[in-house]
């Protein structure tokens, strides 16, 4: 282990905040199946977030896991998962569980004998890779080296389809990271006052966060989305858009950091739309309030009120087991009835085309409330539904985090600021 031990890794109070080693193993084993399923021989898993998923931890690894029935794999007669560790090598085994772990552990061998051992643990045919996530020259030069066992497939969308799916511990871990978000807007309420700026509404929101153990990134599916998880937009700069693909973009601090808060400072009687998540230990959680110093006009309690309906006959769709193109189509076709076609999710011609996105590890998972995805939420999935309603004078809205399970959709964000409107 080198100069460390295990003792500098723990989260508040000493807990261990590894990955328990029963969800790696339910994991690997979903995903040797799901390979079988798709006649596909194994997968090289190197996308960092879904290496978390699999090993637990992001080191600089390669993963290996044969198809459930190859020779490769445990039920087959081989050795199973493998993982091939560049870097570091000793924090990838306690991350792993250590003696626990449910697959070895070694240094990467040198790429030029890659092909042979991986012949030696049984493998006959290519890996599969994830073309979808890894780029191009990464994915070239390991396609390039496995070519002798042949042509390499994407495994990309059963990883993916595979993560939709929430065990009780990942729900855990949004719920507690729900719990986390709800002191963040309060600390948002604490701190809004007339003249303060935009950014320091989020800096209030971010002591919170990080001293409960937010690391830092908000990991994104979809190139090129960055996410700056601090959207907190007063007045007119909620109706700036942005590169982002989401309803409200923000002015941002600057044109690199060009969606989010900015500068603008709050004014009396304005709309102050806050869209916050929150991370732990990986998951994501997703919420928007609405705040105001003073009251806000009779029209914008209107169009939040007219939101909250349209996000609840998102939720009944959802919960009673229609796809999400269905829900798509019963949400938004309310709000054009209402009035909200050339203002529901933007304004035209930089509207967003969807009314929720499923959350994990990312914020942007699959499936998604949008037209053409015609499959449900599965059981277990988990969807931040925000419908929000942009105007050149400010943006409202809503947005909860929910979990699907056999009675339907359970709201996960609904600490503390049950009310759509906080005044400060």
């Amino acid at each position: 282990m080198g100069s460390w031990t295990d003792t500098e890794f723990f989260g508040p109070e000493g807990e261990d905040w590894r990955v328990p080693v029963s969800e790696l193993e339910q994991r690997i084993e979903s995903l040797s199946e799901a390979l079988q399923d798709n006649n596909l021989p194994g997968v090289l898993i190197q996308h960092p977030v879904d290496l978390y998923y699999f090993s637990g931890g992001r080191q600089n690894a390669t993963l290996f896991v044969p198809a459930s029935g190859s020779k490769a794999s445990k039920n087959a007669g081989g050795d199973g998962p493998i993982l091939m560790v560049r870097r570091s090598l000793s924090r990838a085994i306690y991350e792993a569980g250590s003696d626990d772990s449910p697959f070895e552990i070694i240094p990467f061998p040198r790429m030029k004998a890659l092909v042979e051992f991986l012949q030696q643990r049984g493998v006959e045919q290519a890996p599969a890779l994830q073309y979808g996530v890894i780029p191009a020259d990464f994915a070239s030069r390991f396609s390039k080296t496995l070519a002798p066992l042949g042509n390499c497939s994407d495994a990309t969308s059963i990883i993916h389809e595979l993560r939709e799916i929430k065990s009780q511990w990942e729900i855990q871990q949004m719920k507690f990271s729900a719990k986390i978000q709800a002191k963040m807007f309060e600390a948002i309420e604490s701190t809004l006052t007339v003249g303060v700026s935009e950014l320091e509404l989020v800096a209030a929101a971010e002591e919170v966060s990080r001293r409960e153990g937010f690391g830092g990134n908000i990991q994104m599916r979809r190139f090129p989305l960055q996410c700056d998880r601090g959207v907190v937009v007063s007045g007119r700069a909620g109706g700036v858009p942005s590169f982002f693909d989401s309803a409200v973009g923000g002015t941002g601090a600057h044109p690199l950091s060009g969606m989010g808060s900015g500068f603008n400072r709050v004014k009396e009687n304005q709309p102050v739309l806050v869209d916050l998540v929150h991370v732990h230990r990986g998951y994501v959680v997703d919420k928007t309030r609405m705040f105001c110093v003073g009251k806000l006009s009779k029209i914008w309690y209107q169009r939040l009120e007219d939101m909250v309906e349209v996000s609840e006959v998102v939720v009944s769709s959802l919960g009673s087991g229609e796809d999400c193109s269905t829900a798509w189509e019963k949400g938004s076709h309310l709000a054009y009835q209402m009035g909200y076609e050339g203002n529901l999710m933007g304004m035209k011609p930089d509207q967003s085309k969807f009314l929720g996105h499923s959350v994990g590890l990312q914020l942007d998972e699959s499936p998604v409330v949008a037209p053409d995805f015609d499959r449900c939420l599965p059981i277990g999935g988990t969807m931040a539904i925000e419908p929000k309603a942009v105007y050149g004078d400010g943006s409202i809205g809503i947005e909860d985090t929910w979990v699907r399970n056999s009675e339907g959709l359970e709201c996960i964000t609904n600490y503390r600021f049950s009310d759509w409107i906080v005044h400060g």
